[in-house]
């Protein structure tokens, strides 16, 4: 009968208490708004276009601003002015995107190129290995084994082929829109970056006047941790990416790897994406190493085993360190349920969106514990004295 008792006050708690009911109608109105509003989706059919046309120019503006923001600040407290530190930094950016363009840009070309040129090639060697494989003799003796079709397994693989590369040719238009796009917020996003760096300090005070004044102090809290997650994670992952492109270049030279420079361009770029980045940019590698020959294909997984463990042990911990607090297993998860909902721009933004989703959830968890007291410890009660 105790249990029972003791569940019932506790319902009856509940019930009376105020805070929760109201609570459970804020959910219900929430709930009902969500329906209503999927109900009336195609109203926000404009809103949605004019988000998808400055989402571009916002994120790559974004990204820049958490690069240059430090050494404009580090300027500023050495005295120069944020404005002609902006113009210093422009010129010396300019510079160098202009030493890029006339020396390394060439020479990926011509690699792209290259490579765009051998591919036939690479696939016809690699169909003829897989021939030669299957006409083996211990390949034969395991395909009795398991009763394995040959002509059925090259076949499937011509056909997976050449639906990839029909794949590949239908979304050449798509591709080509992209990058119209990509290059025009490019365009905007020097003019976006530098108002956001000269207006720094003007950019909380403007967002909080839009808040009632009694949540304004927790809401810049929020802020700033949010800013401090963000900030650390771009800045570490894209030094982090730099430095495997720098090192895989470095041994592909090394060991004479065909089209090195493109290959690390390639693992420089993926490796944006924690975990799964490494996987993705080690494939081509592979590919261009196998089709060279198996002593290539030996020294070039020695190269990219000795670059992840110096970026393992070395690079990451000193770099990104613990800033995000997240374990691995989360981030894997993350990563794949955001690449399924959004595609490859859900992919680069899962870890800083997620870290941005924490820091909400976590500060409204510590705002519903402070008030509504359901988490606080249960009295207990002292026994009385025996008479």
């Amino acid at each position: 009968m105790q249990p029972a008792r003791k569940w019932s006050d506790r319902i009856k708690w509940m019930l009376m208490n105020q805070k929760v009911i109201l609570f459970l109608v804020v959910v219900l109105l929430i709930s009902l708004n969500i329906l209503v509003l999927d109900k009336i989706s195609y109203v926000f059919h404009p809103f949605i276009v004019i988000f998808e046309t400055v989402f571009l120019p916002f994120l790559l503006t974004g990204v820049a601003y958490y690069l240059l923001n430090p050494i404009v600040d580090y300027l500023e407290l050495r005295k120069i002015k944020r404005v002609y530190s902006i113009i210093v930094l422009y010129l010396v950016i300019i510079t160098i995107l202009t030493l890029v363009v006339m020396k390394v840009v060439p020479l990926l070309s011509e690699q792209i190129t290259s490579l765009i040129v051998q591919f036939p090639n690479y696939s016809q060697d690699a169909k003829l290995k897989f021939e030669e494989l299957i006409g083996n003799e211990y390949f034969n003796e395991l395909q009795d084994t398991l009763g394995i079709d040959s002509s059925k397994l090259v076949n499937d693989f011509s056909g997976r082929a050449s639906e990839v590369l029909n794949n590949a040719w239908s979304g050449i238009g798509n591709l080509v829109g992209r990058i119209t796009e990509t290059v025009l917020a490019i365009i905007t996003v020097p003019f976006i970056l530098f108002y956001l760096l000269k207006d720094r300090k003007k950019l909380s005070p403007f967002v909080l006047s839009f808040l009632p004044t009694s949540l304004r102090q927790r809401s810049f809290g929020v802020m700033l941790e949010m800013n401090q997650q963000i900030s650390s994670y771009i800045r570490g992952q894209i030094v982090v990416s730099l430095c495997i492109g720098v090192l895989l270049y470095i041994g592909y030279l090394i060991i004479g790897l065909d089209y090195s420079l493109v290959l690390a361009v390639i693992a420089a770029c993926t490796s944006i994406v924690p975990y799964l980045g490494p996987v993705i940019a080690i494939t081509p590698a592979l590919i261009v190493a196998m089709m060279t020959s198996p002593f290539m294909l030996l020294k070039m997984v020695i190269v990219w085993t000795i670059v992840q463990l110096i970026e393992g042990k070395f690079i990451s911990p000193q770099i990104m360190g613990k800033t995000m607090h997240v374990h691995p297993i989360t981030i894997i998860f993350v990563i794949i349920a955001a690449g399924n909902l959004f595609g490859i721009i859900g992919i680069i933004l899962a870890v800083p969106g997620y870290a941005i989703i924490k820091v909400i959830a976590t500060h409204l968890f510590r705002w519903f514990k402070a008030r509504t007291g359901l988490y606080e410890p249960p009295e207990v009660e002292e026994p009385k004295a025996s008479e």
